[in-house]
């Protein structure tokens, strides 16, 4: 039986909480084919957890051990060994909405059984916040229509908040395994490269307002995490400085506009991101990677460079000397209140 859907789930020392994740995806009956990527776990039973799943469920579960890669290396490892018409990302401490999950998968049906299967479906996610018990939905009405196949030349101005991350995409394989770049090793936050890199190559897209990612925010250890964020603010500047160079994003701007209108305002909310957690991270080294960072969009994309470092939030998130860059930590802790987003 050819498999409708591939979900990958790279799992790194998560024993704790995978279970939760595979027993929402295992919904999707023998249509689905999960793939449990070890990332080199050796701090629990990771690795025991990932082939007990898979003995289990031999027809649906395929656990792969690999050495440690970082999430990266998970997903590209996913991508390579998937056999499925579609293709979707969950991490290990997120689940899928399983009532949401069966109309999607209603959807890609029809998608699969269809001689030019759409190339990527969009549905909502949503953060769930431990820390006080609450949800924020992040959807899309405004942007896509609803409900009918459609083209980037369809769509609606995104609002600030707004961005298509790994959650809230599902990919066609074959378009993947044709144009993606392996994402780098090591290196934390490439999600956003994952997402951004494929973008010009799917040409026919559909949206569900379906709330079917769930997005755990609340572990101290997260990755988005403000405090390990700044610490890891070097992989922040090595995922947007891979993004800088998988597209000519004013080139891409003359061809389709609006495909173009969204890559520079999500480019310009990577170089805030990158911008301001250089600023709380504090040391030279990371001041001098953001003035780097900066200089290697201008030399790769003039035009780019001039509406990022001109957007509202970078001209906030730039303020010259010590008490600018107070102030520029201030507004972003406003804007952190107000979005919820990590």
């Amino acid at each position: 039986m050819d498999k409708l859907i591939t979900f990958t789930v790279p799992c790194y020392n998560s024993a704790a909480y995978m279970d939760h994740c595979i027993e929402t995806l295992l919904t999707a009956g023998e249509e689905a084919e999960i793939i449990l990527v070890d990332d080199g776990s050796k701090k629990d039973d990771t690795p025991a957890k990932c082939d007990q799943w898979a003995e289990k469920y031999p027809t649906i579960i395929r656990a792969v051990h690999q050495e440690n890669g970082g999430h990266g290396e998970g997903v590209n490892t996913g991508i390579r060994n998937a056999t499925g018409t579609y293709f979707k990302v969950v991490d290990s401490d997120d689940w899928l909405d399983t009532e949401a999950l069966k109309r999607v998968l209603d959807k890609l049906r029809a998608f699969a059984e269809s001689p030019a299967p759409v190339d990527m479906l969009c549905a909502n996610y949503v953060y769930e916040h431990a820390a006080d018990n609450t949800r924020k939905v992040m959807g899309y009405t405004n942007a896509f229509p609803v409900g009918r196949i459609f083209t980037w030349a369809d769509t609606h101005p995104f609002l600030p908040q707004q961005c298509l991350l790994m959650h809230s995409v599902i990919y066609r394989t074959a378009l993947l395994k044709e144009h993606h770049v392996p994402l780098p090793k090591h290196t934390f936050y490439v999600d956003n490269v994952y997402v951004y890199q494929i973008l010009p190559y799917a040409k026919s897209l559909y949206y569900m307002d379906e709330d079917l990612y769930r997005y755990f925010i609340g572990r101290s250890d997260q990755s988005v995490n403000e405090a390990v964020m700044a610490r890891q603010v070097d992989h922040q500047l090595r995922t947007t400085r891979v993004m800088i160079k998988a597209h000519n994003v004013t080139a891409i701007s003359a061809e389709n506009p609006k495909l173009g209108r969204y890559m520079r305002s999500f480019m310009s909310m990577m170089m805030t991101v990158a911008s301001i957690f250089s600023i709380i991270a504090g040391t030279e080294e990371a001041l001098e990677g953001r003035a780097a960072l900066w200089q290697e969009l201008k030399a790769a994309d003039p035009k780019l460079y001039r509406y990022c470092r001109w957007s509202f939030t970078n001209v906030g998130t730039n303020l010259p000397g010590k008490e600018g860059r107070k102030l520029s930590v201030s507004l972003y802790h406003m804007a952190q209140k107000l979005y919820k987003f990590n």
